[in-house]
Formats: structure tokens, C-alpha cells, sequence
């Protein structure tokens, strides 16, 4: 995997460069934040638009990353949900704007 900046004068002294070859063959790592589509992000990885995967997804509440997988007693269960708070909400107008979100 290679990485090349589109302008290499951009960055104004070797410290501002943050993307490195990862530790695993063909990765690279960037310690910040990364936007695709947007110059302010505010998460680890914004995608402002569609993304397309190839492949799987993997996601800390996918099974397949767990192990020791039982049932527990749902009388304690529905007495902590019962201890939860729940809430409503809409979306900021500004937030629903940016995200494309039509119903808020």
C-alpha cells in the first residue's frame, strides 16, 4: 500500500506529517482525525457521502468477535432496563442538514 499527499508541500515540517506505515504489512496508520468530503471532522473517520465496502464490516457487537456467548435471566435484565432513562429527541436543524437526515 502506498500513500502520497496530492501537494508533498502542504505540510510545513515533517511533525505535521501524521500518516505512517502501519505495523501489519500494507496499512498505514494516521493518529488525528480523517474527512472524506469535509475539512472539519469531528470523529475519528467522517465520510461526507456514500461509502462503498468490499468486503465485511466488522463492528464490536459482531459475533463473530466474541466468545463465550450464553443466555442470562431476563427477570434481572427487565429489571435493569426498568432502571434506565429513556429518552426522545430531534436532531439539531443544522445537524439534520449536514447528515441529510430529512425526518428530525
Amino acid at each position: 500500500f502506498f500513500f502520497q499527499a496530492s501537494n508533498p508541500g502542504q505540510f510545513e515540517n515533517d511533525s505535521d506529517v501524521l500518516w505512517q506505515r502501519g505495523h501489519v504489512p500494507e496499512t498505514i496508520v494516521y493518529h488525528g482525525r480523517v474527512g472524506i468530503n469535509t475539512d472539519a471532522p469531528d470523529e475519528a473517520l467522517v465520510v461526507c457521502g456514500n461509502a462503498k465496502v468490499m468486503g465485511r464490516v466488522m463492528h464490536p457487537s459482531d459475533s463473530r468477535a466474541k466468545q463465550n456467548i450464553r443466555e442470562v435471566d431476563t427477570n434481572e435484565q427487565l429489571r435493569r432496563i426498568t432502571q434506565m432513562r429513556l429518552v426522545e429527541y430531534d436532531y439539531k436543524p443544522e445537524f439534520a442538514a449536514v447528515m441529510g437526515i430529512k425526518n428530525t
